[in-house]
């Protein structure tokens, strides 16, 4: 049986759907003003990998990922652009969707964008203040009133007195109290007009935490099995959206809330102000995609994420390891045959709270098995494991042999012409020129192999 840690009630429980055999999931996405980070990345990889092994598993799962295109962060941007904010969203969507392509991320079943739900969001407020949840502040803002909540805290673990006004909770002297949190805000003179609606509360826009409980709640329903996000949306953006779909509906939203641990830079949280901060493009330009999947995967993923050079290149050599497990397989995918050892291990690490650590490690094993074997069956299964997770789908060589040019300008032409070469002086018995060959494709990055069917090569 799938477990599932959920940090409502800190603690593993057995997952059991609402609907037998049907998963409703939502999954907060990017707020789309600049290009994703490494924070980003792992939220779409390991809620792609959620979403492949729930179906893995024989689960009908409709997915959702929503987009923020409308936020204060986004107006300023495209202000200091001279550009709409349309223009200005959709350019980064574009450039989101080519960074989790390349991180093999499926999209979504739905991808909502936040301001086709405008409507929804304000019928929804409406019904908060119709409650005596919502009120329209001095400032003309409408905000909800956190205390008349009685549930308020439960996903954080504290008590209303406790808690403090987070990122993004503005604490300004019109509210009633400070942990109050906006749900619509009044239009500013300086705002663009693409930024503005009207509504029963005059001209304005959606406060964030409003937008995901619309949305999830259009495409999911009021009551649905999965909420996920990065553990930096636990408290407020998670809480908050508690407060008002259970305030508005008054009964459970969610029933699991999954959260994956903060992604760090040599040990430190990553920021802009800490100049650690990484773009998915400024990695990608070192590292294959592929690599990148698998560190993260490499990681429990409620456990931090330490991300340095060392720690890629050493994911790298690891993933090189599974490939050239693979290099006499047949490349067309294969369907899992879970009655093996392996593939019972395998799922059972996975039903274990998605234990990626752990299912990786079965991978390994097996791998180990076939360099030992040369079992073509083996192989087989160790590539379509791989591919519940999203890795090993690629021809085993095209992986081995990527990454070139070198740093020494050569390219796979010129490894291959230098293989000849070496080949040629091997026969002409000059040993000295074949050693000084091979040590020079070594020096740039490049490793052979001899075997019977001649020599063949990969990166380091």
């Amino acid at each position: 049986m799938l477990t599932i840690y959920n940090s409502l009630t800190r603690g593993k429980e057995v997952f059991k759907p609402i609907d037998a055999g049907k998963v409703r999931m939502y999954v907060c996405g990017m707020t789309v003003y600049d290009y994703c980070h490494l924070g980003h990345a792992r939220v779409m990889v390991v809620f792609d990998m959620v979403a492949r092994w729930l179906r893995a598993s024989g689960l009908d799962v409709t997915y959702v990922r929503n987009i923020t295109d409308i936020d204060d962060k986004i107006i300023r941007r495209a202000q200091e652009n001279g550009e709409s904010i349309r223009a200005l969203t959709d350019r980064f969507i574009a450039a989101m969707h080519e960074d989790a392509d390349a991180l093999g991320v499926l999209r979504p079943d739905h991808e909502p964008r936040a301001m086709d739900y405008v409507a929804k969001m304000q019928s929804l407020i409406g019904r908060l203040q119709e409650k005596g949840l919502a009120y329209v502040a001095a400032n003309r803002d409408v905000c909800y009133a956190v205390r008349k909540f009685d549930g308020y805290g439960k996903l954080s673990g504290k008590s209303v007195d406790e808690l403090r006004a987070g990122e993004r909770v503005d604490v300004v002297g019109d509210k009633n109290d400070p942990l109050d949190f906006v749900l619509w805000k009044h239009a500013k003179a300086e705002e663009p007009s693409e930024a503005k609606w009207d509504s029963p509360w005059g001209s304005g826009r959606p406060g964030w935490h409003i937008e995901c409980s619309a949305m999830s709640s259009d495409l999911l329903g009021d009551h649905f099995d999965i909420h996920g996000g990065g553990q930096d949306l636990q408290f407020p953006h998670h809480e908050n959206e508690i407060a008002q779909s259970e305030g508005a509906h008054g009964h459970t939203f969610v029933n699991y809330w999954m959260h994956n641990g903060f992604v760090r830079v040599d040990n430190e949280k990553m920021s802009k102000s800490l100049g650690n901060f990484f773009t998915i493009r400024d990695v990608l330009r070192q590292y294959d995609p592929e690599v990148v999947r698998f560190f993260i995967l490499r990681a429990h993923y409620r456990s931090p994420l330490n991300y340095s050079d060392a720690h890629l290149d050493d994911a790298r050599q690891a993933l090189t390891r599974l490939y050239t497990a693979l290099k006499s397989a047949p490349s067309e995918a294969v369907v899992v045959d879970w009655n093996t050892e392996h593939a019972r291990r395998f799922k059972a690490a996975m039903d274990d709270d998605f234990n990626t650590a752990e299912a990786l490690a079965v991978l390994f094993e097996l791998a180990n098995e076939v360099n030992r074997e040369h079992s073509p069956a083996q192989a087989a299964q160790l590539r379509a494991l791989g591919g519940v997770l999203g890795l090993l789908e690629r021809d085993a060589t095209t992986f081995l042999q990527a990454g070139v040019a070198t740093g020494d300008g050569l390219d796979a032409a010129d490894v291959e012409r230098m293989i000849e070469a070496r080949a040629a002086a091997k026969k002409a018995r000059d040993f000295a020129e074949a050693d000084r060959l091979r040590a020079a494709l070594m020096e740039a990055g490049i490793v052979l192999e001899d075997g019977p069917q001649g020599t063949t090569w990969r990166r380091a």
